[in-house]
């Protein structure tokens, strides 16, 4: 008998996918995989045992078509893949079902629409980062590289301390005080 298997992504830690496995939950997924990595990483551990555990005549179920693909052509690789094996495809959001030609025609023009949000996105992103620092904003930490501890990591590293024990007494990471250290 044919199953659904549900697959579920969220891109950091911070995110809860609760939203989505319930959605796929309710949809009768037999089995949900969920990923956290971004949609632009490669390597999607779960999806890839999704993809394997899925049979001939299932039906891949995702929560929205962005949760899936990376990009149109992953989406359209994808797809291939599945309609290769017989496998069917699902967005709940979307009301895509592959089962029918313009099923499968709507799939891909949506994965179109997913790639050009995420590079809109990126290109709002960068410009306005690029923005902030035509103003002079800098994003990130303030730096703790003062000119002062600079001077006093050397002059402890002269005394024979070691990064840990310069780092405890500057108030900075280990790492932070091998950078002052280094500093000319």
């Amino acid at each position: 008998m044919p199953n659904v298997i549900g697959y579920a992504r969220v891109s950091t830690t911070d995110q809860d996918p609760q939203m989505q496995l319930d959605a796929l939950s309710a949809a009768g997924s037999a089995r949900i995989f969920t990923d956290t990595a971004s949609g632009r990483a490669a390597d999607r551990p779960q999806l890839r045992e999704a993809l394997a555990y899925l049979n001939p005549g299932d039906t891949l179920a995702v929560y929205r078509l962005d949760r899936l693909a990376r990009s149109t052509a992953d989406a359209v690789r994808l797809m291939g893949e599945l309609n290769s094996r017989g496998i069917e495809f699902r967005s709940l959001t979307e009301a895509i079902d592959t089962r029918s030609p313009g099923g499968r025609m709507v799939y891909t023009v949506m994965a179109a629409v997913a790639t050009l949000e995420a590079e809109i996105i990126s290109e709002r992103t960068k410009a306005g980062l690029a923005a902030a620092r035509a103003q002079g904003r800098v994003g990130g930490r303030p730096t703790v590289m003062t000119d002062e501890r600079r001077r006093l990591a050397k002059v402890m590293a002269g005394e024979g301390k070691n990064n840990t024990e310069i780092g405890k007494a500057l108030g900075v990471s280990r790492t932070t005080a091998a950078k002052l250290r280094a500093a000319p």
